[in-house]
């Protein structure tokens, strides 16, 4: 299984404005999530920003264009409850 760490940069901000409660810190988190076999956490390279950029995608907000960018480049499914994601790209699932 597959992470963007801009959704647990994503996740990490919604904690800090109340929106979210986990139960513990963000950072705690991520350290238990790091610790799950099978889970890989992948970093936002430069190949994945510009293909964000190039998405023929209106939607603007970086982050949702970055793990859409980021399934597609790695030609996997998206898990998501996000109904512009869902709509724009093929394998994304809720």
């Amino acid at each position: 299984m597959l992470v963007s760490s801009i959704s647990l940069w994503e996740i990490a901000l919604k904690h800090q404005k109340g929106r979210l409660e986990l139960g513990t810190s963000a950072r705690e988190l991520i350290g238990r999530l790091k610790s799950i076999r099978g889970l890989q956490i992948l970093d936002v390279d430069l190949e994945t920003w510009l293909a964000s950029v190039e998405l023929a995608w209106a939607q603007s907000d970086p982050a949702d264009r970055v793990v859409v960018a980021t399934a597609n480049l790695r030609n996997c499914a998206l898990l998501t409850s996000d109904a512009k994601m869902l709509e724009f790209y093929p394998r994304a699932f809720f």
